[in-house]
């Protein structure tokens, strides 16, 4: 998803002169190198979103056959499964860092990063909020069952 947005917003920008935020002169095969590890964080994430994706509903359909209650069954599916969508969330964004910093990037590649970064953020934080039924920021609120 990172590499088609960033090829399509190169399309629009071809051409243009940007200025290089750093140098990468004489680091071609240490670019290229970052380059790999970056596409090597995506495809884990990509990995995790698809493994995760699958066991979830797996077991969402054995606790359905054993369980039978449907309610709780799809509320610990969602749950499980965001977890997943989560921590693919995360690998992504720690794809695009890399991929975008540690290469001389243009102000044009840390707009893009930024605006990546500001998109999977606010994804996570709606899955976090949908997963706990509370922001990321907010302390669990105190069990009264505890006492």
């Amino acid at each position: 998803m990172a590499t088609s947005i960033r090829r399509s917003f190169e399309e629009i920008t071809k051409g243009e002169d940007c200025m290089m935020v750093g140098s990468s002169v004489g680091f071609e095969g240490f670019d290229q190198s970052i380059k790999w590890v970056a596409v090597g964080i995506e495809a884990i994430a990509i990995g995790i979103i698809v493994v995760g994706a699958i066991t979830t509903t797996v077991i969402f359909l054995v606790r359905i056959i054993k369980e039978g209650a449907l309610e709780d069954c799809y509320r610990r599916f969602r749950s499980d499964f965001g977890k997943a969508v989560l921590l693919g969330l995360e690998f992504l964004i720690a794809s695009d860092i890399v991929g975008t910093v540690a290469i001389g990037p243009t102000y044009r590649d840390l707009g893009i990063l930024a605006l990546l970064v500001v998109i999977r953020t606010f994804l996570s934080f709606s899955l976090e909020l949908e997963i706990t039924g509370r922001w990321p920021w907010q302390q669990d609120a105190p069990n009264p069952r505890a006492e």
